[in-house]
């Protein structure tokens, strides 16, 4: 047996008590309606302190309301078990195609330049683009941050939520977002949907704006081993960033299948 001096065994038994008022720190508890959301709210205010979040951030946390309209959101993601075919029609991979390489063609300057930096070519850029909001048309218009704060108090995925929850509050502290900041149902903002994590790791600039939207999804997609000169259909080498993503495997072979039409 190792035996402590009385310094140390000061020290831990010190952090003993601050381990200890960690996980009493780390009560709130999920829920399933918005009956408990209240009261989760004045329970993960000090979990979310402990986390970094200031003051700007906890305030704006208090201001939030449980999103209804996200939970039944959550709860009908249908398409993604659609076939690969009927999700591409249903998406409208023909029109985003279409669109897509006159956008190429208009913007030749700019994917030429982001392709130098990051290696990514524009089709999958472009594909992505058109299939997360229409080319920017349909960003949303839920509050970014009760939608994120909805999901992590719901008890489906808390803990994937909790962490985009404390991303978009240290956002917010630092002037990145506001807390009257527009999202989709899931809190996806920008011309691309980055959730609150991604651009804290990943995004540039405002994502409401096209070139710095699609310079961060292929800063994103390089962080995820994108390989310039590699290919990116399914069995190749820059298949894999594709899947990071998005998780669902009819989303990323539609985006390689439509980002190769693009590229021609």
């Amino acid at each position: 047996m190792i035996r402590l001096r009385p310094l140390a065994a000061s020290i831990c038994a010190t952090l003993v008590a601050l381990s200890w008022m960690g996980s009493e720190v780390r009560a709130a508890q999920c829920g399933n309606g918005p009956g408990g959301f209240e009261a989760w709210k004045q329970q993960f205010a000090p979990e979310a302190r402990t986390q970094g979040v200031g003051a700007a951030g906890i305030s704006a946390l208090m201001g939030t309301n449980y999103a209804s309209a996200t939970i039944a959101a959550d709860r009908s993601l249908h398409s993604f078990k659609l076939s690969l075919e009927a999700f591409m029609v249903k998406r409208g991979s023909a029109a985003i195609v279409a669109r897509g390489r006159s956008l190429k063609q208009r913007n030749a300057a700019l994917f030429a330049s982001i392709q130098q930096r990051y290696g990514v070519p524009p089709g999958p850029l472009i594909a992505i683009w058109g299939m997360e909001t229409g080319f920017g048309s349909q960003r949303g218009n839920q509050n970014m941050l009760s939608s994120i704060a909805t999901l992590a108090y719901d008890c489906r995925r808390p803990e994937y939520f909790t962490d985009q929850l404390y991303a978009a509050l240290k956002l917010i502290d630092r002037g990145v977002l506001s807390p009257a900041q527009r999202g989709s149902m899931h809190g996806e903002i920008g011309q691309t949907q980055f959730l609150p994590k991604t651009l804290l790791e990943y995004g540039s600039g405002n994502l409401d704006v096209a070139a710095n939207a699609l310079a961060s999804t292929a800063n994103f997609l390089k962080a995820h081993g994108w390989r310039a000169g590699a290919g990116y259909q399914p069995g190749e080498p820059n298949f894999a960033a594709i899947e990071a993503w998005n998780a669902a495997q009819v989303y990323e072979k539609a985006i390689a299948i439509m980002g190769r039409e693009i590229d021609g």
